[in-house]
């Protein structure tokens, strides 16, 4: 099998998840996280909107990860982001990361709110 190394410019990754952490360009972060091209951010949850507002006009769909598995996300969170123009897709934080990043490496207008994963 031959394998292609993607390479990512001007935009940002993310390396890899983990039990309560995500590491992104090189750095452990210990916390939900917002990531698109315009940077990555702590997020505390359905609750915080501010990084997500500032991506209005920037992107058109942000990746919502719930954690180990799919949840229902609430719906005041839903309509506020639908609200300022944003489509939402719904999956486990682990689906959103990979989704996140084969689609950032074809150079589309997305982002990324995960809340991390829960040991086992």
């Amino acid at each position: 099998m031959h394998v292609n190394e993607v390479k990512f410019f001007d935009v940002i990754p993310i390396d890899s998840y983990g039990p309560g952490f995500f590491r992104v360009e090189g750095k452990v972060l210990k916390s939900g996280i917002v990531c698109s091209s315009s940077g990555v951010f702590l997020w505390k949850g359905y609750e915080d909107f501010t990084c997500l507002e500032n991506l209005q006009n920037k992107i058109d769909v942000v990746f919502i990860g719930t954690g180990n598995e799919i949840y229902q996300i609430p719906e005041y969170f839903r309509k506020r982001i639908e609200k300022i123009g944003l489509a939402l897709e719904i999956m486990s934080t682990p689906s959103a990361c990979r989704t996140y990043n084969v689609l950032l490496s074809e150079g589309r207008r997305i982002a990324i709110a995960a809340l991390p994963v829960e040991g086992r």
